[in-house]
Formats: structure tokens, sequence, C-alpha cells
């Protein structure tokens, strides 16, 4: 019965005239708010950082790697990987946005989160990165952290020796609102577009990455602050330096 997510019989029997966006609702925002009194910190221009790999050897050298050098990762470098994972290429209106990446009908269902262990300019604590403005908000800090994300990542050391982790929450009603019951597989995919990105544009820096789906999602989801049901984890990756 599980296969049955990864096949498209789900469009048979949704009624898609009952679905939120068919019913008037006001679709979601495109992106989760910070609150108000949010300690907020821009980011470089990811354009100006410079980059001479070409787009073939990164396809060619790409690999999963889980092993990193004790070098920190430029604010520079986190700026252009969270663009080319989410960046805004432009924005329509409060619910469509073009982005980097494709997502199902131009919903976006993705939040990032980045633990960032080792990153110049930095404070150590877990951040949300707000792609409509290229900001960062501040979510948490954590003694030990390193140690709490590894622990997280059910126990995959590599995880908490890096200089930073992506962790990508899904806020699935951004999905919901459009296509009911037929918007998990296409979320699940959204995440693989988004995580090869990642991977390519890794590769461009001189740093490395590897796709992560087992984590304990009570323990993931309670360090990102979220409730677990409108918001939760869905995926994560490593990045740090490579030799």
């Amino acid at each position: 019965m599980d296969r049955e997510v990864l096949k498209d019989y789900v469009r048979e029997r949704v009624d898609f005239s009952q679905t939120d966006q068919k019913k008037g609702v006001p679709m979601p925002p495109v992106q989760k708010q910070p609150p108000e009194d949010a300690e907020l910190i821009d980011l470089p221009d990811p354009k100006e950082l410079d980059i001479d790999t070409s787009l073939n050897d990164a396809i060619s050298n790409r690999e999963s790697r889980r092993s990193f050098t004790n070098e920190p990762l430029e604010l520079e470098e986190l700026s252009f990987l969270l663009w080319a994972t989410q960046g805004i290429r432009e924005k329509l209106d409060s619910g469509h946005v073009y982005r980097v990446v494709p997502s199902a009908g131009c919903r976006h269902a993705l939040e990032t989160y980045i633990a960032a262990f080792d990153v110049k300019e930095l404070e150590k604590a877990i951040y949300r990165y707000l792609p409509l403005e290229h900001q960062l908000v501040k979510v948490t800090e954590y003694e030990d952290m390193e140690n709490k994300v590894t622990r997280a990542a059910r126990g995959q050391k590599f995880v908490g020796n890096c200089a930073a982790t992506f962790i990508w929450t899904t806020i699935p009603h951004r999905m919901e609102w459009r296509y009911g019951e037929a918007s998990y597989k296409v979320i699940a995919m959204d995440a693989g577009h988004v995580c090869q990105n990642l991977y390519l544009a890794c590769e461009a820096i001189n740093c490395g990455t590897c796709a992560i789906a087992a984590y304990d999602q009570d323990l993931m989801d309670s360090l990102l602050e979220v409730d677990g049901e409108d918001e939760f984890t869905i995926y994560l990756a490593p990045v740090g330096k490579i030799s």
C-alpha cells in the first residue's frame, strides 16, 4: 500500500473542485514571516561570489561527501548556497514567486533552516532563510548544538562535524491549497530538486554535502521549534569544506 504514494492514481480520486483554491480560500504566503522583534541578518549578494567552476565540472564531480575539513564557511558562500537552493528570481504576488528551483504549481512548500556551527560572521545558532529579503532570521541557539543536531540525525556524526547543516521543513498547506491529497508526492519531489541544486552549488565552491532522509522526526522538529503538524522537517544536508 505504501508504494501507492509514488503512483499518480491519487488524481483519479481527488475532487479538485473542493480544494481551498477552488473554494476561494486566500492562498498561503510564500514565506513564513519572522516575529516582529526578530533579529534579522542581511546576506551578501550571492552573485558577487567569484566562481570559476563550470557546470560541466560541477555535474561531473558531484558526489555525496561525509568528511569535511575544519575550515569555516564564509558568509558569502552560505549566501550563495541559500540563493542557489531557494533564491527568488521574480515576485509575482503575495502567493507566487519564481525561484531558481522548480515546484509543482509554483507552490514552493519548503522552508530552509540552517544549523550554523562554523560560519564566519554568524553566531553558532539555528537560523531560517528569508528568500524574499535574502536575509536570515535567528530562530534559537543551544549549548552543545553539534551533539544535539547529531542526535536528532540518529547519530550520524558528520551532520554535526561540518560548517553548517541545511534542514528543510515543509508547510504542506501551501501545496494542499491547490492540490489537496495529491500534494504529498510532489512536495517530496520538490525537496529533491532543492537538494540537487545544493550539491551542484557546493561543488562550485569547493564544498561538499550529503542528502539525508534519516532523522528523529520529533527531535529535529523540536530543535527547529516547529509544531510537527502544520510544519515539519522533511530533509537535511550537512555542508562543509573539502580538501
